[in-house]
């Protein structure tokens, strides 16, 4: 049997209530998230339940992107986002297995693909 072990989010941001500085959906902290290295990104809500997972080659932009996209999965679902976690994972086959493993796993809320539940 393979054993897979989740990663430790190497960086984590948090929702600021009344964000001064610029920000995306109260987030100000995004400086934090590398712009070059690819990995997997989790979204949670104040409840610390698992919205939606994902991966990227190029992390801040795509985080991004699910926030300002119209076709996002979580378009209707952005104001519930209030922690997001980034693990590096450079190897695009990695990047695949741990996002699938998390995906069902954890039972990521908003992801429609990769469910091997139901």
């Amino acid at each position: 049997m393979i054993n897979i072990t989740i990663p430790a989010p190497d960086v984590t941001i948090t929702k600021q209530e009344n964000p001064v500085l610029s920000h995306i959906y109260g987030f100000t902290d995004f400086h934090l998230i590398t712009r070059e290295a690819g990995g997997i990104f989790m979204f949670y809500n104040d409840k610390d339940e698992l919205l939606f997972v994902g991966k990227a080659r190029k992390l801040r932009p795509r985080i991004k992107k699910h926030f300002e996209d119209n076709v996002s999965v979580m378009k209707p679902h952005r104001n519930e986002v209030t922690k997001i976690e980034v693990c590096i994972v450079e190897d695009p086959v990695d990047r695949e297995i741990y996002e699938t493993y998390i995906v069902n796993k954890l039972r990521a809320k908003y992801n429609v693909e990769k469910v091997l539940y139901k």
